[in-house]
């Protein structure tokens, strides 16, 4: 069985054993919109739960609009041109609109990633700035919620008279679903909000997972750190294994992320009816697949579907390295993931990306893990809690030899966009 995994720019090629092949999982059927531009106009002038765009902008001085870093696939130029000429035309002047890009922690995003994520037009006419999340000066405090987290955001956005936000809705490792109120938290929060949200206090929770909403205290204390920031209106739109746009949501941030969230569910969820021995999975190609820290997405999309002291095999290209200094200095500084779980407990132990290894530590609970990629050495792969191997069809072989001939596997060509499960 020929599959083609989702790695890098250009996609990698594995052949796998028919006899043990259960099922590839993927995206069902689904029409991608004939004109996105047209549907995207259509929802900024009838949206879910709130007004017209243009009648929310008359009157205001100034908006902020943010949107994702490079690490989202989103289609902000499709998106945003409708958006910025209502803005226009309904009073805000182009000087007195700015783009704030949602980066979180991530590293601020280069002119060119501008340029791909926004398209030349919008990066040379409009002023684009990057979030800042461990500058704390750049936040405004807006106090504590009942939980304990600190609430830093973007000054920039808080002060704005009109706050939008544009993004992807898509399943999330932790949050259950991506887009609405995650660009405000984690997207334009400070550190000391994310250390918060992001601590053990939350991610260890049964409910923070993929798809998951209900009682999950990630989604529960993002939503109400993004109630307390504002937000005006919401853009988000949802795509399909081909990047193409397959529906769009607009308006009140948690209707229609309610809205678009159902939508969703109709579309990447795909099961298995039994969990398997092996999944062979991707972490989505480029630009999720850039670094090793994105590319544990792509393991904890298989953990619903494979056994325990099963293995996952994710492909990923991994071409800009592990990830940040501090994420780096993790593994360097790290002999275990027993002892590793154990620092984190403590109040006064913290390394900022800290969360990526916790979730590589839910995902090595249960299952193995051999990676293939281009982007890291053999040697440099075996210092990250997982085994380096050549290729999928090298690590396939291997694991036909533990488990038996009849081991089963199961694919998840487009990694986490897919919401693998059992039923």
């Amino acid at each position: 069985m020929r599959v083609r995994l989702e790695y890098g720019r250009d996609g990698l090629t594995v052949d796998l054993p028919d006899a043990n092949v259960v099922k590839s999982l993927g995206y069902r059927p689904a029409e991608p919109l004939a004109d996105p531009a047209a549907a995207v106009s259509r929802v900024l002038t009838a949206p879910t739960g709130t007004a017209p765009l243009a009648e929310l902008a008359r009157g205001r001085d100034n908006a902020c609009i943010v949107v994702c870093d490079v690490t989202r696939p989103v289609p902000n130029e499709v998106l945003l041109r409708p958006a910025l000429e209502i803005l226009e035309s309904s009073g805000i002047p182009r000087g007195r609109i700015k783009i704030l890009v949602a980066t979180g922690l991530h590293r601020p995003s280069t002119l060119d990633e501008l340029v791909e994520m926004l398209g030349s037009w919008i990066v040379e006419n409009y002023t684009v700035e990057n979030h800042h999340g461990p500058n704390r000066d750049g936040h405004v405090y807006l106090g504590e919620t009942p939980r304990g987290v600190p609430i830093w955001i973007d000054r920039r956005y808080v002060e704005a008279d009109l706050k939008i936000t544009v993004g992807l809705i898509e399943p999330h490792f932790m949050a259950g679903f991506s887009g609405g109120r995650k660009l405000i938290c984690p997207g334009i929060a400070g550190l000391d909000t994310i250390r918060a949200w992001h601590s053990p206090q939350f991610l260890e929770h049964p409910n923070a997972r993929n798809g998951c909403l209900a009682g999950n205290p990630v989604h529960e204390e993002n939503t109400l750190i993004a109630r307390r920031a504002g937000c005006d209106f919401i853009i988000n739109t949802v795509i399909d294994d081909h990047r193409r746009i397959l529906a769009v949501f607009a308006g009140d941030m948690e209707a229609a992320l309610v809205e678009g969230v159902e939508f969703v569910r109709g579309v990447v969820t795909d099961t298995v009816p039994e969990p398997v021995d092996i999944v062979v999975t991707s972490s989505a190609g480029y630009p999720l697949d850039a670094t090793y820290y994105q590319s544990i997405k792509g393991m904890v999309t298989a953990l619903d579907i494979v056994k325990p002291g099963g293995t996952i095999i994710l492909a990923a290209a991994v071409s800009e390295g592990v990830g940040s200094p501090e994420f780096r200095r993790l593994f360097d500084e790290t002999p275990s993931l027993d002892v590793f779980m154990a620092r984190i407990a403590r109040d006064d132990y913290f390394v900022m990306d800290q969360w990526q290894l916790e979730e590589l530590a839910k995902v090595r609970r249960k299952a193995k893990v051999k990676l293939v990629t281009d982007g890291l050495a053999a040697e440099t792969v075996a210092r990250l809690f997982v085994e380096p191997a050549a290729s999928v069809e090298a690590a396939v072989e291997q694991c036909l030899a533990e488990y038996g001939a009849d081991a089963t596997i199961a694919v998840i060509p487009k990694g986490p966009y897919v919401l693998a499960q059992l039923g």
